[in-house]
């Protein structure tokens, strides 16, 4: 991996961190483009940001914990059908071709920024 290549991954880390710390997760929104722009493709820039987000994840959920934003007890209900939602995206990612899977993740960000501008 080239100087520049190693430089751009580290910004992108960064900047998906602190994403991920500021709007809970949401730096998988912000790794796959910038993945794909660094020349990954579309389907191993999906895993790989799925790959980065757990322990970007579990990193920022011990800080909103530590500033008791948020309680446990809240969030255990959710992670077994959380996790059966990523094994069924994890099987699906595999048959389903990547210019829809494109298309999907762009109806998805449309969808949630028009959200976050409007509630």
């Amino acid at each position: 991996m080239d100087k520049f290549k190693k430089t751009y991954f580290c910004i992108l880390g960064a900047i998906t961190g602190i994403c991920n710390g500021l709007f809970g997760s949401g730096g998988g929104i912000a790794a796959v483009p910038l993945l794909k722009k660094g020349g990954l493709p579309a389907k191993s820039a999906h895993a790989t940001s799925l790959a980065l987000t757990l322990p970007l994840s579990a990193v920022s959920a011990f800080f909103y914990s530590y500033e008791r934003n948020f309680q446990w007890g809240d969030a255990l209900p959710l992670i077994p059908f959380g996790l059966a939602g990523a094994v069924l995206g994890g099987s699906l990612m595999k048959k389903i071709p990547t210019d829809l899977l494109r298309r999907i993740f762009g109806i998805i960000l449309i969808i949630s920024g028009g959200r976050i501008l409007l509630l």
